[in-house]
């Protein structure tokens, strides 16, 4: 049963309904007309509003706008003269739920409010399971325990709700893609696709269907109409891994897309209007292929709205205790399994050139090859590292004799870069070569050390 506002300015089918509506077993609120009406939603806070549609001062129509002000689930029933059924069709188009003629018949009014009170039901029911899962989609595990990580999960989330383009950036095996993910799901696009394709892994003769589709007959072998990644993304997020990769001839169908919101599939010349939000990732130095002419700058600056660049591992070691105990419970299952102190210090003082991906897949090996439930450095595989690399020579030692006592990594770094920076007139490509790194990378530290 449902607490029910009735409005009326007709004293006798006001006492009649609402002697209706009790005996159905309602709670029923009565109101002589429309601002009397108005006046009760808030404290009464009905689930279903019957109103006469002809009143003096404010009508039907203004009882149903105000309504729906408050709460547009609220079904509005209107009760009209035989007359007025045009203007109460009309007001079913501003959303009422339904109308009743005068003289009403009871059936009629009760069924008419079931099926108004089950529709609500099932709308509040929906809602209340759409918000479920979408905090349950929101709720990814970002396992990181160093500032740097922090401050990507908190841009993220602030870029989220946007659907500004955004370009992720950093070394293979960084997370790029969870960072993709993330960023669809805390949006308002999070219950439709997360397309993600990876450019460097389709091939070349294939890569232009699979973006943006084909048409039965297009080509050889093409035996039916078939959606692109684009299209199958639509009201979604389509994500782009290593698009440094993309063919040029595809970097300008791309950003013709971009520009235009419009796929045309192959063997048509029929554009279709998708709707997506756009993130791409890339491990290359994009700045350094434009230079090179290899990538349009102008789809450079199309993608790199908001770029976001995600460091190494190497470059936030404090990340590692936290990643490596997650994946531990990951793959130990019900077993519990330690680690040693021992080998906790051998972990963090690798470069992982593989970064998180190298750090699970070193973590999976060991926990099935182990012979007991404490991890310990000499369980280590004798081959899971090689830090120089065969025909490398070490690097020159320029620093001189380490001092005794205390030395701050984070200063030896900063007072590196400074130098380099200064040994090259300020020049940004210049000091990135130097010091063998891309550029966004020198970018990163230099925001991360506050080098004016």
């Amino acid at each position: 049963m449902a607490r029910i506002l009735l409005i009326d300015d007709d004293a006798g089918l006001r006492e009649v309904l609402r002697f209706a509506l009790r005996d159905m077993g309602h709670e029923v609120e009565a109101a002589v007309d429309g601002e009397g009406g108005v006046a009760l939603l808030a404290p009464f806070r009905p689930e279903l509003v019957i109103t006469d549609l002809k009143m003096p001062g404010i009508d039907g129509i203004e009882v149903l706008r105000r309504v729906h002000e408050i709460d547009p689930n609220i079904p509005v029933i209107l009760l009209t003269a035989f007359g007025s059924i045009e203007e109460a069709v009309e007001a079913m188009k501003r959303g009422a739920y339904d109308y009743l003629t005068k003289p009403y018949n009871r059936d009629e009014l009760k069924l008419t409010i079931h099926t108004a009170l089950e529709r609500r039901n099932l709308v509040l029911e929906n809602r209340e399971l759409k918000n479920r899962l979408r905090e349950r989609s929101r709720s990814i595990d970002f396992v990181h325990a160093s500032p740097a990580m922090e401050a990507i999960i908190e841009t993220i989330r602030r870029i989220a709700p946007s659907d500004a383009t955004v370009l992720l950036s950093g070394e293979s095996g960084t997370g790029k893609e969870v960072i993709a993910q993330a960023l669809h799901a805390w949006s308002d696009r999070w219950d439709r696709p997360f397309v993600a394709v990876n450019c460097a892994a389709i091939p070349r003769d294939l890569m232009e269907s699979e973006l943006f589709g084909h048409a039965r007959g297009a080509f050889t072998g093409a035996v039916k109409d078939k959606p692109g990644k684009f299209q199958r993304a639509d009201g979604g997020t389509l994500f782009l891994d290593e698009i440094g990769d993309l063919p040029a001839d595809l970097q300008t169908k791309l950003l013709r897309v971009i520009e235009t919101r419009q796929v045309e599939a192959l063997g048509t010349n029929r554009p279709v209007h998708v709707d997506f939000r756009l993130v791409a990732a890339t491990n290359a130095d994009l700045d350094a292929r434009v230079r090179d002419g290899s990538f349009r700058n102008d789809l450079y600056y199309r993608l790199n709205v908001i770029p976001v660049h995600i460091p190494a591992l190497r470059e936030r070691p404090d990340d590692i205790p936290a990643l490596w105990n997650h994946f531990v419970r990951k793959y130990s299952g019900a077993d519990f399994v330690q680690t040693s102190s021992g080998l906790m210090h051998a972990l963090m003082s690798r470069p992982w050139p593989g970064n998180v991906r190298e750090l699970a897949n070193l973590c999976q090996r060991m926990i099935l090859l182990r012979t007991s439930d404490l991890l310990a450095e000499s369980d280590l595989p004798a081959d899971s590292y090689d830090e120089t690399p065969e025909g490398t020579a070490p690097p020159p030692s320029f620093l001189g004799e380490l001092p005794e006592g205390r030395l701050s990594l984070f200063d030896v770094e900063r007072e590196i870069i400074v130098r380099a920076l200064a040994k090259h007139a300020g020049n940004q490509t210049r000091t990135a070569e130097y010091l063998g790194i891309p550029r966004h990378v020198l970018l990163y530290r230099i925001e991360k050390f506050r080098i004016a």
